[in-house]
């Protein structure tokens, strides 16, 4: 292979599904592996609300380029489809919707017009796309969701060898027709300053292909290990408060009954930065039912619903300190996954004003 081929494009993938550019992952929104993240409000009785978000700003018209010779020649470039990542799923369809895109917009871009031709078991192609589960390694970039070297000179495409184009498995298929065709755009010789903008800048959020939702998951976080922030600023009784909420803690790591796993661990920290958990006291402004609180996470398909939980707020407002324990309590049992009151250990279904200010947690 000559060092002209040897500039690989990558599209990088951050956990949180971001499609980044060359360089580096880049973020969005809260934690690494959310896509800024969602959440869901409840009410004291654990109502779900879902929020909408906002459009985008339009993309401007971009100015046509000047025109200039093609270093692929005049002939259509063959393209070949190797699926070892996910042999199950036809990828063929999309690729031919990522080349008719260029077929159609390549003069006007690139400079010059191009033709191709997919043959996904091409014996010499000129192309060859190659679905895998990671793109590990591409240039600088690490975990990438595509990758694809930088096409400017003919001497590029004149060696014997195919132009190898990676694309990572498991996205939707907007979120993979939008990778191959930014990769295609990359052996067009176009970059992430180039237009289309849509196309080829250095970050867009990609989806990945449906996945069960919080609300359907048996046990809707990753892991059992919690870390716990609370903030007593505006408690009435701050020791108090904390003594109940350890409580608390204690009860859900003892398997809450035998109403959630036994294997849960809870750990108290100094930071809501760290926490999974975090609990507030506020006033009615900020709750004015009581006490609620808001789930949070990444909605990785796009369906508008989180895929797990990363976050779970709770706020109390206007609460008895000898109740403190047992609104914590019901909310935690909210974002284990008990979403209706029904579902949740005996001390939170049906208790009376007494019951609420009792050590239930014994």
């Amino acid at each position: 292979m000559s060092s002209l081929r040897a500039a690989l494009i990558p599209v990088a993938l951050a956990a949180a599904l971001v499609f980044a550019g060359c360089v580096l992952p880049v973020p969005v929104g809260g934690p690494s592996d959310s896509v800024g993240p969602t959440e869901t409000p409840s009410a004291s009785r654990g109502d779900d609300a879902a929020g909408g978000g906002s459009p985008g700003a339009e993309t401007p018209t971009p100015t046509p380029v000047e025109p200039r010779p093609s270093p692929w020649g005049d002939e259509p470039i063959v393209v070949a489809v190797e699926n070892p990542g996910e042999p199950g799923r036809d990828f063929v369809p999309l690729v031919r919707d990522a080349t008719a895109y260029w077929e159609e917009n390549a003069e006007r871009f690139a400079g010059y017009p191009v033709s191709y031709r997919v043959e996904p078991d091409a014996e010499d192609p000129d192309v060859v796309v190659r679905f895998v589960d990671d793109v590990r390694e591409c240039g600088d970039a690490h975990e990438a969701a595509g990758c694809a070297p930088l096409v400017t000179d003919e001497r590029q495409v004149a060696d014997s060898d195919p132009l190898p184009v990676y694309v990572k498995t498991g996205l939707s298929n907007d979120s993979t027709r939008l990778v191959l065709k930014h990769e295609l755009g990359h052996t067009l010789g176009l970059t992430h300053d180039d237009a289309p903008r849509e196309v080829m800048r250095g970050a867009s959020v990609l989806y990945t292909e449906p996945r069960p939702n919080a609300t359907e998951r048996a046990f809707p976080w990753r892991d059992g290990t919690f870390a716990v922030y609370v903030d007593t600023a505006n408690a009435s009784d701050p020791e108090e408060a904390r003594e109940q909420i350890g409580h608390v803690l204690e009860y859900y790591e003892r398997g809450a009954d035998g109403s959630v796993p036994d294997n849960l661990t809870f750990r108290t920290v100094d930071s809501p930065d760290e926490a999974d958990v975090v609990v507030r006291f506020g006033d009615e402004s900020t709750c004015p039912t009581g006490s609620c609180a808001a789930t949070a996470g990444p909605d990785v398909d796009g369906d508008g619903a989180i895929e797990y939980y990363t976050r779970l707020r709770i706020v109390l407002a206007g609460v008895d300190t000898e109740a403190v324990g047992w609104h914590v309590g019901n909310w935690i049992a909210y974002g284990l996954g008990a979403e209706e009151q029904r579902e949740r250990p005996e001390p939170f279904r049906d208790a009376s004003y007494e019951e609420r200010r009792g050590e239930w947690w014994r």
